[in-house]
């Protein structure tokens, strides 16, 4: 399956989605905490910095940017300098902020949290100080976020709900939404808020609701696994769902399906909770692009539990990569560390190399008697980039090229001689007369061969020029090669 998901995750469309929900500033003080006051019982913080960052929905919206989509949100702010911040943030995030409505009688929703380090380090938050009107808007502002809606939701590929109960998403709002998304055939994914009542997101077309909210809408205390089944159960039957998905912390997520599926996918890996901020977030925005993208519910949620994992690794809201999920898929993906490769699974761990800026370097050999010679020319090929890959003929690649006698040491074997060089990174077997088809699919930064080649005579040199790469001819060790080891050894043995 992490081959599937790595795929979904390399291939996501630039979607058009369409966000509703509550827009929030989240706004960070650090300082350093040196003492306690001396006119209370109270730390004094230090001013250091501060940082800002899009929060609630915006946050939701930033995380679907960072995956690649094209978001426009809908919501409301103040008419005040966090607005402004806001607007600021969704632009240089990719997000179109054009259509949020500017609500004269209520601050923009703001979270300053107060984070102190004792001896500038171990930075903890200590405070968090909220700006806003939990009020539900008035209809003169409702109206204005569906004519919004209207006027956005005929181009887009999925809608998302992010309800925090801060008076955006009122009853009337969210029921109108989810009409007109389903009018257009257009699926709605809400993140609800915890209230007592779920009945205005009915008709959508999945909820994903943490272990707390799930509990409330179902009625059903969720304290074991044997709980899972029947409160998801009870939340799609109720509200009339095609999916309801729980997110259960450390025990992964629950997935319910009208089509009869239910599966308990569980988290690949133990994590290191740093901060949870922004997890539930996270899913419902890499479960909306893998659902955009094609991707089943099953895969859609695996992915969903895999990018909630990294993001509660990480200080505050923080969007995940596609770069960074990948790579976490592979980690998952391999039981056991290794260098020998498919060639399909090469070239997608060497996307995410070539992503964080290194540079791939290839050769390719028989190798069949490892020598001196060849430790220099695999070291001289380390030097001229960052990782090195190394192509290596099948058997009967060789018997085809040299003959019957030879190789001396079968594939399995070299290889395992091979994954022992330090210098080298990655290996990969090939079967036809050239590496061709490797350079073609790896496209190496530079392609190295040995110095009894003239550059025109090395097989991909032309291809590698032309995207930009180059040759690199490594100098030959006098009198070390695979054919004068085999004729010393007949000499010796005459």
């Amino acid at each position: 399956m992490h081959r599937r998901l790595i795929q979904i995750i390399q291939s996501l469309p630039a979607s058009n989605l369409l966000l509703v929900g509550d827009m929030m500033l989240d706004k960070y003080l650090y300082g350093n905490a040196e003492r306690v006051s001396p006119e209370a019982p109270v730390m004094v913080l230090h001013y250091q910095h501060e940082e800002l960052r899009l929060g609630g929905a915006a946050n939701v919206a930033s995380m679907l940017a960072t995956l690649g989509a094209k978001v426009r949100a809908i919501g409301l702010v103040g008419n005040d300098p966090a607005a402004e911040d806001v607007r600021r943030l969704m632009q240089k995030a990719n997000i179109d902020p054009s259509l949020l409505v500017v609500a004269d009688d209520r601050p923009t929703t703001c979270k300053l949290r107060l984070v102190g380090a004792a001896q500038h380090r171990h930075s903890q938050q200590l405070m968090r100080l909220d700006y806003e009107n939990i009020q539900a808007c008035s209809e003169a502002l409702a109206a204005k976020i569906l004519s919004h809606v209207e006027q956005a939701i005929g181009n887009c590929d999925v809608v998302c709900i992010e309800d925090y109960n801060k008076g955006a998403v009122t009853p009337g709002v969210c029921r109108a939404v989810i009409a007109a998304a389903k009018k257009r055939g257009v699926p709605v994914l809400v993140d609800p808020a915890a209230i007592a009542d779920y009945s205005k997101y009915s008709g959508a077309t999945a909820l994903k609701l943490n272990r707390s909210e799930a509990a409330r809408a179902a009625g059903i205390p969720i304290e074991s696994p044997s709980d899972f089944q029947p409160a998801a159960e009870k939340v799609l039957k109720q509200l009339n769902l095609d999916a309801a998905i729980l997110t259960l912390d450390k025990q992964g997520a629950y997935l319910a399906t009208r089509e009869g599926e239910r599966r308990w996918l569980k988290h690949a890996r133990p994590r290191q909770v740093f901060d949870a901020t922004g997890a539930g977030d996270m899913v419902l925005a890499m479960i909306t692009a893998a659902r955009a993208a094609g991707a089943d519910w099953a895969e859609s949620v695996a992915l969903g539990n895999v990018a909630a994992g990294l993001e509660v690794e990480r200080f505050g809201t923080v969007p995940i990569t596609r770069a960074e999920i990948v790579a976490e898929l592979q980690a998952e993906s391999h039981d056991h560390p290794g260098k020998v490769r498919t060639l399909d699974d090469l070239a997608l761990e060497l996307n995410v190399h070539r992503s964080s800026g290194k540079r791939i370097v290839f050769t390719n050999g028989c190798f069949d008697l490892i020598h001196l010679g060849h430790i220099k020319y695999f070291q001289f090929a380390r030097r001229q980039g960052d990782l090195l890959v190394v192509g290596v003929n099948t058997d009967e690649g060789i018997r085809r090229l040299k003959g019957d006698k030879r190789p001396i040491i079968t594939e399995a074997d070299r290889l395992g001689v091979l994954e022992e060089l330090e210098s080298i990174n990655y290996l990969v077997k090939f079967d036809e007369d050239t590496p061709l088809t490797l350079i073609e699919k790896i496209r190496p930064d530079v392609l190295v061969k040995g110095a009894d080649y003239p550059k025109e005579k090395v097989v991909g040199w032309d291809l590698v020029e032309s995207y930009g790469g180059r040759v690199a001819l490594a100098p030959l060790v006098d009198g070390k090669s695979t054919s004068a080891v085999i004729q010393r050894i007949l000499e010796t043995h005459r």
